[in-house]
């Protein structure tokens, strides 16, 4: 039934279609690059199509090939996860979860003591980056936690939260507020979809207009760093009701005209369809909706 499938020439294609580079697959598979380029040509020929572009900058999927990466790499890594099942000694119990710094730091972190109470046998390693993850080519990630104004149909999407964009400050701020010169904390904000959050946007609903005339701006590249400056007194934020929710409830920051708030984007958790069914994946999607669920969003 299988006796003719090119599984050799397969496994070289994923690995230089994954890794973008005939040298590097030849690295990862213990050959020389000639050898790769011979395993890809002999499945080109098998399959009478053409599945990388050849530059002097190096190689690249053509869409049929880009469409053969995702379904061989699919399903190599479901029979290597089937294989991890008679060797569960050596079996990986680690979750790698792709995020945003902003995000792990204010909110994920001080909450994950709680997954490894609940599940001593899992542990996670977290990958912060702002850079979007592509789940698809890299099959390092197990889980990602991002922000999405609708979903992808080739990736497994859960729902967590949905966020807005407010203004808050620390109580001694928001207690003494005059009108004087305002001490705006600005955070370039880069949210998928048609979401115009920004100083301008909020202050145009809240009728606060003047604010920008005189205002001195604390300009950050972090969401982080943004809402310790804000928590240390330095000034306003205009921020994401789940990455303040716990500065709330400790009351390190409060927020000014709450009815007035600016919509964004959902956090979801996604995945590559089947590592949904995957012990450590499973349990990790069951405790994020429980912490979701119980996160304060005002």
């Amino acid at each position: 039934m299988f006796s003719t499938l090119p599984l050799t020439a397969l496994r070289t294609f994923e690995a230089a279609a994954r890794l973008g580079s005939f040298k590097a697959a030849a690295e990862e598979l213990s050959v020389t690059p000639a050898a790769i380029s011979h395993q890809v040509k002999t499945l080109e020929a098998w399959l009478g199509a053409l599945l990388f572009e050849r530059s002097g900058q190096g190689v690249a999927p053509t869409q049929e090939g880009e469409q053969l990466y995702r379904q061989t790499h699919r399903a190599l890594l479901d029979i290597s996860r089937s294989l991890e099942r008679f060797c569960p000694e050596t079996a990986s119990q680690t979750l790698t979860l792709s995020t945003t710094p902003g995000l792990a730091a204010a909110w994920l972190i001080p909450r994950l003591g709680g997954f490894y109470r609940a599940y001593p046998q899992f542990n996670v390693r977290v990958d912060t980056r702002n850079e979007l993850v592509d789940l698809l080519r890299d099959s390092s990630i197990d889980l990602a936690i991002r922000t999405l104004s609708r979903d992808d149909p080739n990736l497994v999407c859960r729902t967590l939260m949905n966020e807005r964009f407010a203004v808050y400050a620390a109580p001694d701020l928001v207690e003494a507020a005059n009108g004087a010169r305002m001490e705006l904390i600005d955070l370039r904000w880069q949210i998928p979809g048609a979401f115009a959050v920004s100083w301008k946007s909020w202050c145009a609903a809240a009728g606060c207009h003047h604010w920008l005339e005189t205002a001195r701006m604390h300009e950050f590249d972090d969401e982080h760093y943004a809402l310790s400056a804000a928590v240390a007194g330095h000034g306003w934020v205009l921020a994401s009701n789940v990455l303040v929710a716990d500065s709330l409830k400790r009351g390190e920051l409060v927020p000014y005209k709450p009815d007035i708030s600016l919509p964004g984007p959902r956090y979801v958790a996604v995945c590559v369809p089947g590592r949904e069914r995957q012990e450590p994946v499973k349990a990790f999607l069951r405790w994020l909706a429980e912490e979701a669920a119980a996160t304060p969003l005002g």
